[in-house]
């Protein structure tokens, strides 16, 4: 599904990536996990081409799409919701959505029920401006726009960052459905249990390099010592 080979990345003169390996695999869950500063951020946004690559080559269904800007991407296939969200607040929720169908191949111009079937509350507040909710609902907001595209993969950086437990329980929920429908997901995530629940694998990042791959119940006590505890 996704393989990306030898990709190294610097910003300035520090290098953050540093030939990193990594394949995903069609239908699978799978969480990048690693302490703060290891790259994870920059790797999903070397995917998403919103940082350029110093080196290497990111496949998409066996096609390269490293020199693709992130619009083409995101037609491609790869929805994306950014640590922090980035929804457009002086917009409504509705317009919001909206921005996500110009990346569908099918050429739909309405947003899909799904959406509302997902994330209920969107249906509520379609005409509030996306500055007006809270964390949970402007996160749930990201969300369903990343699906509005209709997407292969769902690239998620740190979805639960700063959410309401309640709302983190949903997400989870939403991400096991999506996932269990066939979607395949990427997940950057800090919470364990969270990771454990909805994830099928793991890759543990260090300095910059993929340190550890397995399925989720491979990630034992000793990994989560070296690479995860602080």
């Amino acid at each position: 599904m996704i393989k990306i080979e030898k990709l190294n990345q610097r910003y300035g003169g520090s290098q953050i990536l540093w030939d990193v390996d990594l394949e995903i695999k069609q239908g699978s869950c799978t969480c990048i996990m690693g302490r703060n500063g290891v790259g994870k951020t920059t790797l999903l946004k070397c995917l998403m081409g919103l940082l350029p690559l110093q080196s290497g080559a990111i496949y998409l269904d066996n096609k390269p799409i490293q020199s693709l800007p992130a619009h083409q991407r995101a037609r491609a296939g790869i929805g994306f919701v950014p640590q922090g969200r980035d929804i457009f607040p002086m917009l409504s929720v509705e317009e919001n959505l909206l921005t996500g169908l110009p990346c569908r191949k099918d050429g739909l111009k309405t947003i899909p029920d799904r959406i509302f079937e997902l994330f209920p509350v969107l249906a509520e507040m379609l005409h509030r401006r996306g500055g007006d909710l809270s964390g949970g609902q402007q996160q749930q907001l990201a969300i369903g726009r990343a699906l509005v595209t209709d997407p292969q993969v769902l690239v998620l950086d740190e979805p639960n960052e700063g959410i309401q437990p309640n709302i983190v329980s949903q997400i989870g929920d939403v991400i096991m459905k999506l996932n269990s429908e066939g979607l395949t997901v990427i997940l950057v995530e800090q919470k364990l249990g969270f990771a454990r629940r909805v994830g099928s694998e793991f890759r543990l990042m260090e300095k910059g390099r993929v340190v550890a791959s397995d399925v989720m119940s491979g990630l034992s006590e000793e990994l989560i010592k070296r690479h995860l505890a602080v």
